[in-house]
């Protein structure tokens, strides 16, 4: 795996992460206004770390399969050409 790879993965991985945090920021933060649970225990810092983490999490699962993907695709490759 070169670096047109682990460039690709970056790629995928940055924008799995950036949806991720719209699709998980908006249902976050409408709960912390509408739900009284969620509006009394859940502060600034706590709806943060919600979102953050679900980007991270969605960032390096999508980035470990680009890479794996990739890995397998050059595989098949060399494969394929030495036989």
């Amino acid at each position: 795996m070169g670096r047109e790879g682990t460039r690709e993965a970056v790629r995928e991985g940055t924008k799995a992460a950036m949806i991720t945090c719209v699709v998980s920021a908006v249902p976050t933060l409408a709960a912390c206004r509408m739900v009284p649970w969620a509006k009394a225990n859940l502060n600034y810092t706590a709806q943060a770390l919600i979102i953050s983490s679900a980007s991270i999490a969605a960032y390096f699962i999508t980035a470990d399969k680009t890479i794996l993907e990739s890995a397998r695709r050059k595989a098949e490759a060399e494969y394929r050409k030495s036989a």
